[in-house]
């Protein structure tokens, strides 16, 4: 794998530890954070709703930053969480979170997305036991409405709380391609919708040129937005996690240096 140039354009942090991880499997990274997380602020929906949680079979929580506000909201408010409230979470990362905060959570072994959370046994479970099924999704703006929609289609109400939105940070003209033709990267990565999208966006005139990298995204709906804008190699690594990634440039040949 160590022909892989890969730009990375998860939150800085988040791309600080991924890189951590793909330089131990000797693939060379460079960063170019696409997201930035902006809480939203403190309105009486959150309260009334965080206050509220009892009244929910399940709780999901989509991501680590919607784990770590959700938890901040949860001690300002001085809630404690149901005993036997299960809670889901796409990934294992944002599971740990919430499993530091004494909280029973369930997520997928296989494939970290909406659809591998919904397949769930306890999930389904957790819906069965309810007379009236009652779900929370913890989440960013725009997050996951996919996941809300299969619900709902289920006869399951939902509620949906956003607690952060995503931003695209300030970059001076044509940053993206400069940075792709500087450091000869052969692949970009997204790690959401809403971070293509602010790809597309950064790329501006150069898109042309940026859609025929091999473009790795985390689900089908992604994977979906991207062809649809014209990227012409485009991997779907079932999952946003280290691992998911990993395992999908394994799985492609190794470009020529």
């Amino acid at each position: 794998m160590k022909g892989w140039r890969l730009l990375l354009t998860r939150p800085t942090q988040e791309s600080a530890a991924l890189a951590a991880t793909l330089a131990q499997q000797g693939i060379y990274t460079s960063s170019l954070p696409l997201l930035a997380i902006e809480a939203l602020g403190g309105c009486a929906e959150l309260r009334t709703t965080l206050t509220g949680l009892s009244r929910y079979c399940a709780v999901i929580v989509v991501s680590k930053p919607a784990a770590r506000l959700g938890l901040e909201l949860l001690q300002r408010y001085q809630v404690a969480t149901p005993v036997t409230q299960p809670w889901f979470s796409v990934g294992a990362a944002t599971a740990q979170i919430l499993q530091e905060h004494g909280l029973q959570v369930h997520y997928p072994d296989q494939g970290d997305d909406s659809e591998a959370l919904l397949a769930l046994p306890a999930f389904q479970q957790a819906l069965a036991a309810a007379a009236n099924p009652l779900v929370l999704i913890l989440r960013g703006e725009g997050g996951r409405e996919y996941m809300a929609e299969r619900l709902r289609g289920q006869g399951v109400q939902v509620d949906c709380l956003a607690l952060y939105r995503r931003v695209l940070p300030e970059y001076p003209p044509a940053a993206l391609a400069k940075q792709v033709e500087t450091e000869h990267l052969n692949a970009l990565m997204v790690s959401s919708g809403q971070g293509f999208v602010h790809l597309r966006e950064l790329a501006a005139e150069a898109w042309a040129e940026l859609a025929l990298l091999p473009l790795f995204v985390p689900s089908p709906r992604v994977a979906e937005m991207a062809r649809a804008a014209g990227a012409q190699f485009v991997v779907d690594c079932r999952g946003a996690s280290a691992a998911a990634l990993l395992a999908a440039l394994q799985a492609q040949p190794t470009p020529d240096l």
